[in-house]
């Protein structure tokens, strides 16, 4: 059964450790007075780096990080932060969730440049080459007034890589060559060029190209329709040009087809078609920062992201197509007063997503609402003000208070009418050195978000329906977290519990409900809750490190725990998480790192409410998420005792083992007339060899 008829419907050390080493020494002045330096030459846009409300949930990626995994998608990335989990199967359609809140509920950017929008809610909203990432910032919950529109789960922040970075020393220019095979299924390879036009200025162009096979899971069955061709180029310019100012321009075009399922984030059972699938998305980005005096800087970024995706039913509707358009800015000042450290700024964003039928009439109808119209379209415009002060109290206080306003309007463009909401958020937090070793932190963050442009797939409505109730309320949110981090001689570990709120919470529900509702109704269903707690330990002996988490929360809409398959654009639920990693370093050549995850299953979740509410069914059924441990290994080597060659090894789930994300859709197929209702298992062992060739 669908949810609605288409298409209306590094062994170095352990980042969790460097986290915590971060989160111990927030409080010292001595990270204050880092903080009052300019922003690096090669980073124009290394906004927000200090974070007081939430930030020992938060989390950092740096490159060495991306490079021994040899993360090819979002799931290979996030394999090993705690707060994050990535489900889908394919990479097409990969979601990610944040405390079980998904991605279209976060505030995700590349360079400052929003992702926004779903072009289609059976394939992932995020897509990301971590070959050209520098860093990956994850701000977990409601944050600080700095963290953007709509961040009511979190924020995510992708950071590209910079061209005078790459160099080597006394070098202007350079060439990475890069080639990559993998046993389950296919192989990657990139050429990156780069060099210095003036002083610190720079400019460096990137081809990656990803052949995937469809991939086995751990039972050895092949999964049709999970394969896929990727192409991405990538250019981007800047640097240091003198007397303070800053600038990088980039622009990144990122190609993904393939054949798919109708639904490609489910199974395609046997003798079910494969559906051809074309995936686009086109980023620019401009960066400016200018150090105007010692006390004060201004930074700006301005950006347009192009998405697009076409499907052709051919048994259907013939080619459909979906188009996400976002351009904006965010324009802010930092001073620096005494003790104070005060961000302001003001940003503005319009979205217009539409989609529309590509193939004649005649093969479309009689399944379309409304034959003369084929293109159907949307509109938003939001505008936000912020102001955020970090306050250096005395030497073991730092405190952080703010305030954010947002204004959204969105326009049903095709059919007529739209909502407007407007509100305040504000956000208060501290860090306290209790002793040299131990630090108390705690925040309360508020966040709100107006209803934003919809699904493209659903935009098509039958004639005189509603696609927004009337009473429609925007989505308040609090988040209150309390935690402890202590470090002593390598040793550090973290206690950190938390407790989220969304008031309001804006959903389209399965199903068409009585008239006047659409086939796509937006609605507020209720409140959501999500409690939770977050335990870390890290140590550090020589060559040898280890760190481990464990994660638990619980998501519940009015009471209910939510689901992927019914709670599709609101969140899922994920078992206790589990996570050890062992690295082993003895010098710069080689590193060796072994990282064990294991989810602890959930049983007896209740599904098929609505169902149940609409008369489809008699009674609720249970559906289960069993549970799972995956271990991966990774290894890098320096042959020549130089980066300009490297290899690498790893094997991703080491052991073969069969299993489903808890991210994913649980398993529907026992039910009578859900046999179609699943997420995708994940690939069984996979094991990858990589080179890089530097010049």
């Amino acid at each position: 059964m669908s949810t609605t008829s288409l298409p209306a419907r590094q062994a170095r050390r352990p980042s969790a450790v460097r986290q915590l080493a971060a989160a111990i020494t927030l409080a010292m002045p001595a990270m204050a007075s880092a903080q009052d330096m300019a922003a690096p030459a090669s980073d124009p846009v290394a906004l927000d780096q200090i974070v007081v409300v939430g930030a020992m949930t938060d989390e950092v990626l740096d490159r060495e990080d991306i490079e021994l995994t040899q993360a090819g998608d979002l799931a290979d990335l996030f394999r090993a932060i705690p707060s994050v989990q990535v489900g889908g199967g394919v990479g097409l359609a990969q979601k990610i969730y944040v405390r079980g809140l998904e991605d279209s509920l976060l505030n995700v950017t590349v360079d400052g440049a929003p992702q926004r929008g779903t072009l289609f809610h059976h394939v992932g909203r995020v897509s990301i080459e971590p070959e050209l990432l520098e860093t990956v910032d994850v701000q977990a919950g409601p944050g600080e007034a700095t963290s953007g529109f709509g961040a009511i789960g979190g924020a995510i922040r992708f950071r590209t890589r910079n061209p005078v970075d790459l160099l080597q020393p006394g070098r202007d220019a350079g060439a990475l060559l890069k080639a990559g095979w993998f046993s389950n299924a296919g192989h990657k390879a990139s050429a990156t060029a780069f060099g210095r036009l003036s002083g610190d200025i720079g400019i460096l162009a990137s081809f990656v190209r990803v052949d995937r096979d469809d991939y086995e899971d751990g039972d050895g069955t092949t999964l049709r329709g999970t394969g896929a061709d990727q192409r991405l180029g990538f250019v981007k310019i800047g640097g240091e040009f003198g007397d303070g100012h800053r600038i990088a321009a980039s622009y990144e075009v990122r190609r993904e087809e393939g054949d798919f399922g109708a639904r490609p984030n489910w199974p395609v059972l046997e003798g079910e078609p494969l559906f051809p699938v074309e995936g686009e998305r086109r980023t620019a980005v401009l960066n400016y920062g200018v150090a105007v005096s010692d006390a004060f800087e201004l930074e700006a970024t301005g950006y347009r992201t192009e998405s697009s995706i076409v499907q052709d039913r051919f048994d259907r509707w013939g080619r459909y197509g979906a188009d996400i358009e976002t351009y904006g800015f965010d324009l802010r000042g930092r001073w620096r007063a005494g003790a104070h450290r005060i961000t302001a700024g003001v940003e503005r964003r319009d979205d217009s997503v539409s989609s529309q039928y590509l193939a004649d009439a005649a093969t479309w109808q009689p399944w379309a609402w409304d034959p003369a119209i084929g293109r159907f379209e949307e509109q938003g415009r939001l505008l936000g003000v912020y102001v955020q002060d970090q306050w250096q109290v005395s030497e073991p206080l730092l405190l952080s208070f703010g305030a954010r306003y947002d204004d959204y309007d969105l326009d049903l463009t095709t059919y007529g009418g739209g909502t407007g909401s407007d509100g305040l958020s504000l956000n208060a937090g501290g860090s306290y050195r209790l002793t040299p070793e131990l630090t108390l932190n705690a925040g309360y963050a508020e966040a709100f978000r107006g209803k934003e442009i919809g699904d493209a797939f659903t935009l098509e409505q039958r004639p005189g329906r509603l696609t927004l109730s009337p009473t429609l309320r925007p989505e308040q949110v609090d988040n209150t977290e309390i935690g402890l981090a202590w470090a002593r001689d390598g040793v550090s570990a973290s206690a950190v519990v938390y407790r989220m709120t969304i008031d309001d919470v804006v959903l389209d529900q399965l199903y068409n409900g009585p008239p006047p509702q659409g086939g796509v109704y937006y609605e507020n269903v209720g409140t959501f809750r999500s409690e939770g707690v977050e335990l870390r330990a890290g140590i550090i002996r020589g060559a040898f490190s280890a760190n481990a988490y464990y994660n638990r929360y619980d998501s519940r809409l009015d009471d209910r725990r939510i689901e992927g398959y019914e709670h599709i654009a609101l969140g899922n639920s994920m078992g206790d998480n589990w996570n050890l990693m062992l690295g082993y370093r003895p010098d710069d050549r080689f590193g060796l790192q072994l990282g064990v995850t294991h989810v602890q299953a959930l049983e007896d979740v209740e599904v098929l409410f609505r169902d149940v509410e609409l008369g489809y069914l008699p009674d609720t059924q249970f559906v289960d998420k069993p549970g799972y441990t995956v271990v991966d290994l990774f290894a890098r080597w320096q042959p020549l005792a130089t980066d300009r060659f490297e290899l690498f090894a790893g094997v991703y789930n080491l052991f073969d083992r069969a299993y489903r994300a808890h991210a994913s859709v649980a398993d529907y197929t026992a039910i009578p007339d859900y046999e179609l209702v699943a997420g995708l298992n994940e690939p069984g062992r996979n094991v990858r060899l990589g080179a890089t060739l530097r010049f």
